[in-house]
């Protein structure tokens, strides 16, 4: 103890006063994980920057009736599924969607085209007008359907490719002129690529179709898928 008024003893009162000693590491753990975050911030950073975008893998849409749905067909054997195995064997990554349904005409497609454009395909593959012919539907009908499909096909963004289609000759020259000429017409109009006729070195040969004689069978989607696949890769942008 000191007397009253008397001056205190060394150092007596500073510890009151002064700030109480840190501790050893205080304060460094905080630093750290601040600094820790930066830096896994800054390393995926650089991870972004280096690596490349995952590359678009173009979408086409087949857009038919049963010679795309694959009619008496395995599903694996359709035409579509084996277009895409063939863009696949030239180094070609697509992805190419059946959205073919067996019986459908022009005015089906129009009426179902939209719900099919949704998924923003890149290429659309117009496939339909066979079974108009079959039924002798007004060509005139017929043409008005697949304009108002392109028109629609073309405001979407996507490529087209238009398959021609021939009438069978028992509707008559007449009828028959009037629809083989409705594809290159249009595609000249529109100026998008046409691919004359669908059945191709399959049409009327027996060994290539079903017993019906109006559907390939698996030797002919394989010479359907090999004349066509040159034409579909031009326009995915592989190799042709």
């Amino acid at each position: 103890m000191r007397r009253e008024g008397s001056p205190p003893a060394r150092g007596e009162g500073i510890q009151a006063c002064a700030p109480s000693p840190r501790l050893r590491g205080e304060g460094w753990s905080e630093g750290h994980s601040v600094a820790r975050i930066i830096l896994a911030a800054a390393v995926a950073h650089l991870i972004l920057a280096i690596t490349p975008a995952a590359a678009h893998v173009p979408v086409i849409l087949d857009f038919g009736d049963s010679l795309t749905a694959g009619y008496g067909l395995a599903p694996e054997q359709a035409f579509p599924p084996r277009l895409q195995a063939a863009l696949h064997g030239r180094g070609i990554e697509t992805r190419v969607v059946n959205a073919g349904v067996s019986g459908d005409t022009t005015a089906g497609g129009l009426a179902r085209l939209d719900w099919a454009l949704a998924d923003k395909p890149d290429l659309v593959i117009l496939a339909l007008g066979a079974n108009d012919a079959l039924r002798g539907i007004d060509p005139v009908t017929v043409r008005s359907n697949l304009d108002k499909m392109i028109q629609r096909i073309n405001s979407s963004g996507a490529k087209l490719l238009l398959v021609g289609m021939l009438a069978p000759p028992n509707w008559g020259e007449e009828y028959k002129t009037a629809f083989d000429r409705i594809f290159p017409d249009l595609a000249r109009v529109y100026g998008v690529p046409l691919y004359p006729f669908f059945l191709e070195g399959v049409a009327m040969k027996p060994e290539l179709n079903q017993s019906d004689g109006l559907h390939p069978n698996e030797r002919g989607v394989a010479v359907l898928v090999d004349r066509i696949t040159p034409v579909v890769a031009s326009l995915v942008g592989g190799p042709s």
